[in-house]
């Protein structure tokens, strides 16, 4: 146990340690291995290296107690309605189309090709669907909505890896192609006939720190314990402990929510070294014939919000802003945007932060359909 909890501390520690360097290299190595895989694949290092297996001990239920309830909680109250507002509906609404698709693409891939080899014998046979809903809230949440569909559906260590390695490298393409794309956009207005439509208003990007990190810690420990001692089901504790956290940042004009934002993304680190602690090595696949199902359905998501752009007349700009919103998050997405328009940055941020407040719901809706449908 000990070791364990050692190995833990010393992979967070690391991974942000190594976060806040500004050398070349260092930046290049993050581009294509982003510090949530790193923080997942340190302590499977560690454990091989000692030849010690880690899945059982204790450090695994806190996790699913405390740090991933906790994550929740403080990654949803990092939005408030103030800031929706400076964004405006329709932006807000071809990002939700993206996000729609992304949660119900699969449930009807699975229904139209259910009587395929791959449906039938790998996806539903093999219960290899399972790795589907941590992709929806991968895309749409990041990786605390990853990783609480994670274990909502029992996704198993080698599957979960197959996907975070695909994932990977599927979302650092998928980021290149969305900065070159966005680039053209004013050639997609033209080309799809888009010609007046509203600019942003100005968002403010100071945030409000009135609030001290000890007592919003205070809120967020609080939160997390009542809802343990009170709600006996995991998933009810994640509905409950959103809906929380949505309110405090909705409702208490005092909350802390860069501070929150922060908390959250540290916690975030810490539930995968945790996880790490289960991975083997020798269990790891690729699986070609997924990849492909993966670039289909990523694609189909860009297509569907350059169709809501078209209908509600929005710059062709926001589709690929909303893809790295969900896809890529709230690091990636403001990149994007600078690509184009600096100033629309503080703008792409918050759209990241809707993707993070609302990826769990969209897992579960995706979990949901196909289990009435399918199973």
């Amino acid at each position: 146990m000990t070791a364990a909890v050692l190995i833990t501390i010393f992979t967070v520690l690391l991974v942000l340690f190594l976060e806040r360097l500004n050398s070349t290299w260092i930046k290049k190595i993050f581009n294509w291995l982003p510090s949530i895989l790193l923080a997942y694949l340190i302590p499977a290092v560690c454990s091989y290296i000692l030849n010690r297996d880690f899945s059982e001990v204790t450090i695994h239920q806190w996790s699913k107690d405390l740090f991933i309830p906790l994550a929740i909680v403080a990654v949803m109250s990092s939005l408030s309605v103030s800031q929706l507002k400076k964004v405006g509906w329709k932006p807000i609404a071809v990002f939700l189309s993206g996000s729609l698709w992304i949660a119900i693409f699969p449930v009807g891939f699975l229904l139209f090709f259910q009587n395929t080899d791959f449906v039938s014998e790998s996806l539903l046979g093999l219960e290899r669907w399972k790795g589907i809903p941590p992709i929806v809230g991968s895309w749409i949440g990041g990786s605390t909505s990853q990783l609480v569909l994670k274990e909502l559906v029992a996704c198993p260590e080698a599957l979960f890896l197959t996907i975070l390695v695909l994932d990977n490298i599927l979302v650092n393409l998928w980021t290149i192609g969305m900065f070159q794309t966005i680039k053209k956009s004013d050639s997609v207005n033209r080309l799809l006939g888009i010609q007046s439509y509203e600019l942003p208003s100005e968002v403010n990007t100071n945030q409000n720190k009135s609030q001290s990190p000890l007592l919003s810690i205070s809120i967020l420990l609080g939160s997390v314990f009542l809802a343990h001692i009170s709600l006996p089901s995991f998933v009810g504790k994640v509905v409950a402990l959103s809906l929380l956290g949505l309110g405090f940042g909705f409702f208490i004009k005092s909350w802390n929510s860069q501070f929150t934002l922060q908390l959250g993304s540290i916690l975030i680190l810490l539930v995968m070294a945790v996880l790490g602690l289960k991975l083997q090595f020798d269990l790891i696949q690729f699986d070609i014939v997924f990849m492909v199902f993966l670039v289909v359905w990523l694609s189909s998501h860009f297509l569907v919000m350059l169709g809501a752009a078209k209908l509600l007349n929005v710059h062709a700009a926001w589709v690929p802003i909303a893809s790295m919103a969900n896809v890529g998050g709230i690091a990636t997405a403001p990149a994007v945007t600078a690509a184009y328009e600096k100033k629309w940055m503080p703008h792409a941020i918050i759209l990241a932060v809707i993707s993070m407040a609302t990826g769990t719901f969209w897992g579960m809706v995706t979990v949901g359909l196909i289990q009435f449908l399918l199973l």
